[in-house]
């Protein structure tokens, strides 16, 4: 089948606290910042502001559902998503009630975006959760949420969750059955799962040639009756300098201490770096590929990013007015 996707280009940024690593000293993240991003992003014009997960990560991370209730309140206008919460992590009845809750506190402006990571074995450990189930709990725990958001008496008898009977949630979501929910992944498992499960899909770390096989994929596997329209998403690495080589030498130390390992190659096969309009360039591609949500994770030093910000605002947005609407 072919998967029925918008035509309109949306761009966003990922993280909201951040900051620049290695460092030193306490991380004490401020209210204001959140505040001065928030604004900062949402007066640029993007459509909206995401935020990753981990329990246990390099470099320091805060959790995803809290960060964005505080964005909320700051801006009116801006979708707001994870990109993406490790669902099997948790378990999925109280995950229900955070995520219904939060799309009450954004009035429905909510992506979940989910995947099972896997990258970082310790913090699976550390959730007594073995790392070769996560996708089986991913499959039960979605559809566990679905359940749970239909503001129906839920019985529930499963491999991982349950058994349990008549159990109420309420209020459903602010969204008739919950927020749309985004699958991440590259396997040929995680791909068919967000083509049984998922309003959409969001990558990373792919080629745009990636990207458009991965939707083949998912378009196979999509029941042919369902003709809802498919969210497509890409955490896209990003840096804006005054030339090429200046990006990769600031994207390369950046994702390198990020990720625990040399991310030099990766950069240069993944990342869009440069002047505007390479990076322009770089996102035209993706939205050829299939693309209609671009992420923007913004590398380079913490204090580098509202100049990035309001540079790709400036400078590399108006050169994709056409594909936005």
């Amino acid at each position: 089948m072919t998967l029925v996707l918008d035509e309109r280009l949306r761009i966003g940024i990922q993280t909201v606290h951040r900051r620049t690593e290695p460092a030193t000293g306490p991380w004490l993240p401020a209210i204001d910042e959140l505040v001065a991003l928030t604004e900062l992003v949402d007066r640029g014009g993007y459509d909206s502001l995401w935020v990753g997960d981990h329990i246990s990560f390099p470099v320091g991370i805060l959790d995803p559902l809290l960060q964005l209730a505080q964005c909320a309140v700051v801006s009116r206008r801006l979708l707001l998503g994870t990109g993406v919460y490790l669902l099997p992590l948790r378990h999925p009845v109280p995950v229900a009630k955070q995520v219904a809750s939060l799309d009450h506190l954004t009035e429905g402006r909510l992506i979940f975006g989910v995947g099972v990571g896997g990258e970082f074995p310790k913090e699976y450990e550390a959730c007594g959760v073995p790392l070769t189930e996560r996708g089986a709990r991913m499959s039960e725990g979605v559809g566990l949420l679905r359940k749970l958001w239909s503001g129906a008496p839920v019985s529930h008898a499963g491999r991982f969750y349950g058994p349990f009977t008549d159990v109420p949630m309420a209020p459903p979501p602010r969204q008739a059955g919950g927020p749309p929910v985004w699958f991440g992944g590259r396997s040929e498992a995680a791909l068919r799962r967000a083509a049984r499960l998922g309003d959409g899909y969001i990558a990373y770390v792919v080629t745009p040639e990636m990207f458009r096989a991965a939707l083949d994929t998912i378009a196979a596997a999509r029941d042919p009756a369902d003709r809802r329209p498919f969210g497509t998403g890409h955490l896209l690495f990003t840096r804006l300098d005054a030339t090429y080589e200046q990006a990769l030498e600031a994207a390369t130390a950046t994702l390198s201490v990020r990720y625990g390992m040399d991310f030099r190659r990766a950069a240069q096969r993944y990342c869009a770096l440069g002047r505007a309009e390479d990076v322009a360039a770089r996102i035209r591609d993706f939205h050829a590929a299939g693309v209609r949500h671009v992420v923007l994770d913004l590398v380079g030093p913490y204090e580098d990013r509202a100049r990035q910000i309001a540079w790709f605002a400036a400078e590399a947005m108006p050169l994709l007015r056409d594909l936005m609407g």
